[in-house]
């Protein structure tokens, strides 16, 4: 993996690609940011900025929502996915709100967690966005990125989360999240990713990988029969073309005079 120096300059070049990098869903509490969060599993931030105006004009706050029932969300989160799963999980998580926090979010990792529906990469979100507190959000993004770039090694987002926080000052976590997360979806993609448009693609290990099968691949190409006959056609002087020949022509028979008649 690349060094702190390393890992925190191309974040900074990142940064530069994605002036104002912010999560992309739409909030204006922490609860509302909580709620959005749970609401973008398994589904997209643009579907969920659709229906969360609706829902925090109904539901402004965990008191309101903790009122409502599974039944009555289910409806108004369909488009999101797994919204029987989401709608126990979000009553549940505002109910516990009100009970065990003063209907407040609480800015604590732990007690985030503990919330229904509350895994890890959403607490780090709500925490690095909307409490102050530095989080660095793993998801797929992130894990390819740094993977591809060789800023944090593995499939496991405690491990990359880790890594990188090791790599970086905490008033950088959250923005290295963000600007990860908007390069994966924009430029560092699943599959056919835009090397050339990418600012930091010569500290890429990815690809410096594919700069060499390219390499290798034409070095293959260039060694092949065919490759060396075509090479050695071209190496050859050309000849002088030979003048054509004229076909051989038959000496003229002699003349025959005609005889006299006696």
């Amino acid at each position: 993996m690349k060094s702190p120096q390393a890992t925190q300059r191309i974040v900074e070049a990142l940064a530069a690609l994605y002036p104002g990098a912010d999560t992309e869903l739409h909030y204006r509490t922490a609860f509302e940011l909580l709620v959005a969060t749970m609401l973008s599993a398994q589904s997209t931030d643009a579907r969920v900025n659709l229906v969360t105006p609706a829902l925090f004009a109904r539901y402004p706050d965990a008191t309101a929502l903790a009122a409502a029932t599974p039944a009555e969300l289910e409806p108004q989160i369909l488009s999101t996915g797994f919204f029987r799963q989401k709608s126990k999980a979000l009553v549940t998580m505002a109910q516990i709100l009100v009970r065990d926090h003063a209907g407040q979010v609480p800015a604590d990792m732990d007690a985030l967690t503990a919330l229904p529906g509350v895994g890890r990469k959403t607490a780090n979100v709500v925490l690095g966005h909307a409490l102050g507190v530095p989080g660095l959000p793993v998801d797929r993004h992130v894990l390819r990125v740094a993977n591809r770039i060789g800023i944090a090694e593995g499939d496991d987002p405690v491990a990359v989360e880790s890594q990188l926080c090791s790599r970086l000052p905490p008033s950088m976590w959250t923005l290295a999240s963000d600007v990860q997360i908007l390069h994966g979806r924009r430029v560092c993609r699943p599959t056919r990713p835009l090397c050339d448009q990418c600012p930091v693609a010569d500290d890429c290990l990815y690809y410096a990988a594919q700069v060499r099968e390219s390499r290798g691949a034409a070095a293959v190409a260039a060694a092949s029969p065919r490759a060396r006959t075509a090479k050695a056609r071209a190496a050859k002087p050309a000849q002088a073309a030979k003048p054509a020949q004229k076909p051989a022509q038959r000496p003229a028979a002699p003349a025959r005079g005609r005889r006299r008649r006696s």
